[in-house]
């Protein structure tokens, strides 16, 4: 049994949402959990509600027991820049990239 959450368009590079989804890849939840509250990166507060979210997905929807459950699959993949622009010299201006990216995260039983 297999529950995923989905977050879409967050405010986080997706370079540095797979540097926190890294590190807790094929962890037990309970342990994954404590590792992202103790993480001082931007993506780790990011990925634990979406963590916290496949976790009661798969309390409500599947019936499963809490303890058994393990990251299975987690997933940083890019999304849409966000487009601003600065003013230089001139009457010239730049372009700032905002990026933005999707977090896929999929908790499942040993079975």
């Amino acid at each position: 049994m297999e529950t995923k959450a989905i977050l879409r368009g967050v405010r986080l590079s997706a370079q540095k949402g797979r540097l926190v989804a890294d590190q807790i890849r094929g962890l037990p939840v309970d342990k994954a959990l404590t590792l992202l509250s103790f993480s001082p990166k931007k993506g780790a507060k990011i990925i634990k509600k979406v963590l916290e979210s496949a976790i009661a997905n798969a309390e409500h929807n599947e019936g499963a027991d809490i303890d058994e459950l393990k990251v299975r699959t987690i997933c940083v993949d890019k999304a849409a820049n966000l487009r601003r622009f600065t003013a230089r010299a001139k009457g010239r201006g730049n372009v700032i990239l905002k990026q933005t990216c999707h977090i896929h995260v999929t908790v499942g039983d040993g079975k």
